[in-house]
């Protein structure tokens, strides 16, 4: 095989992977990342005292549960459920009460939402993307970028700019499908979504499907160029020190993504914020920089890194298979020179 055509099938093989083993992660992180902001208000007391209803008054308690009232909420809201010592609200606290809220309300099925779009966004974009930057790093930037230290860096943000850009409206669908239903009794559907974004166009025109390109842009573009530089420099370590072949590129990618996933993390929280409020909430703020400002008001800085924790059991293993099969698979199928 070509080695151009080997590294087409490599790249297309490394991003099925990951879009079909890694969609889980996707899917917990949105939700954390779009659910309701946690209500500031006051307790009346430390504890619920026993057999207290939270609930309003014209609705009874569940039996078994107790909770107190907190008396800034609407009379039709659940506010609060203390549940065998444990807070229960209609939010999800962390990586696995997020798991255990999606399947019992969607099923295991719903662990996959998006798999699908995942999948029509991912092989075709990760592949160009890395046969993209393939060859700005070895053709185009050499000629130009020096040191040769900084050529990973712009080859990387060259290269995801371009894709990102492209792919920005299956991102918005995707973004939505795995977001936080209004209920749990009605989860987002590809039809329902769809039907939503076609609302959308209607009203704003086909630019609307490009909003919150800006955000994705500030998470992908430094995340690239830190991932990229990283990785080359990891993996000319562990050259130097005898070390090499799809074990490295895997440990190389795995560390370089979570150094650049640290960095880029807010930037993560508002790009799914955003494309999430523009369907839900259209009348609501959805520029970054107010709504940054509003969510730290709001929320506090804590709020610019929920699903960190999904974020990096996902991408972590998600970029050291992507670029092992990118180097490992290609390798195997070029043609020897």
């Amino acid at each position: 095989m070509e080695p151009l055509q080997a590294k087409l099938v490599a790249a297309g093989t490394g991003s099925l992977l990951t879009a079909v083993t890694m969609t889980p992660f996707d899917v917990v992180k949105t939700r954390l990342q779009t659910q309701p902001p946690k209500p500031k208000s006051r307790q009346l007391f430390a504890y619920p005292p026993p057999n207290a209803c939270c609930q309003p008054n014209n609705i009874p308690c569940v039996r078994g549960m107790s909770s107190l009232a907190i008396p800034t909420f609407s009379r039709s809201e659940v506010v609060c459920v203390w549940d065998h010592g444990v807070w229960r609200q209609e939010r999800v606290n962390g990586f696995y009460d997020a798991v255990k809220h999606v399947v019992r309300a969607e099923g295991l099925k719903g662990l996959w939402k998006g798999a699908g779009t995942a999948i029509l966004i991912g092989v075709p974009s990760s592949t160009c993307y890395m046969v993209t930057y393939d060859h700005l790093l070895h053709s185009v930037f050499p000629l130009f970028v020096t040191p040769s230290a900084f050529t990973p860096l712009f080859a990387g943000i060259t290269a995801r700019t371009f894709i990102t850009t492209v792919t920005s409206p299956l991102e918005l669908i995707r973004t939505n499908l795995q977001s936080t239903p209004s209920s749990s009794a009605n989860p987002n559907t590809l039809r329902s979504v769809i039907s939503s974004i076609a609302i959308l166009v209607r009203k704003q025109g086909p630019i609307s499907l490009w909003k919150g390109l800006s955000a994705t842009l500030w998470r992908d573009v430094p995340f690239s160029g830190l991932y990229w530089a990283n990785y080359e420099g990891l993996k000319s370590w562990f050259n130097r020190n005898g070390r090499e072949g799809t074990s490295v590129a895997f440990a190389s990618g795995a560390m370089s993504a979570i150094i650049a996933a640290l960095f880029t993390s807010p930037f993560d929280v508002l790009k799914t914020r955003r494309q999430a409020l523009i369907m839900s909430t259209p009348s609501h703020t959805t520029a970054t920089v107010p709504l940054l400002r509003h969510m730290i008001r709001t929320e506090g800085y804590s709020a610019l890194y929920a699903g960190i924790g999904p974020r990096m059991a996902k991408i972590a293993p998600a970029c050291g298979m992507m670029i092992a099969c990118y180097e490992g698979v290609g390798k195997f199928l070029a043609k020897p020179l």
